[in-house]
């Protein structure tokens, strides 16, 4: 039996809870209003986010989120982004996970699929 570590999905905005684990930035761009020392960040990954493409694609538009989560699946088949999504899974089993997005509903966005694909869902 495996020993699962936690994996969560939150807002960068949010204050960091000591339950976190590892916090890791998962948006290509950095977020506007905050600073790197206010983000108590572990990592920026920015090879695991989506692409400058798909992102502006995508928009956030919620009726284009099935779409959007199939997309980047097969975008995180890429050499750079499978490997910064191996890592990613490291850092999950080693001390739990937070994933942080900038987006307003992080629900759906990239961190979401991440998340989902981490924790054995299909994204």
């Amino acid at each position: 039996m495996s020993d699962q570590r936690q994996v969560r999905v939150r807002r960068i905005y949010d204050e960091p809870r000591p339950d976190d684990g590892a916090r890791v930035l998962v948006n290509r761009l950095w977020p506007r209003g905050i600073s790197k020392e206010s983000a108590h960040l572990d990592e920026w990954c920015k090879d695991v986010a989506p692409s400058t493409e798909l992102r502006k694609w995508y928009r956030h538009d919620p009726a284009r989120f099935d779409e959007f989560a199939h997309r980047y699946r097969d975008e995180l088949q890429q050499p750079a982004a499978a490997a910064a999504f191996a890592h990613l899974k490291e850092l999950a089993a080693d001390r739990g996970l937070t994933l942080l997005t900038a987006t307003k509903d992080p629900d759906i966005s990239e961190a979401a699929v991440l998340c989902r694909l981490l924790t054995g869902g299909n994204g």
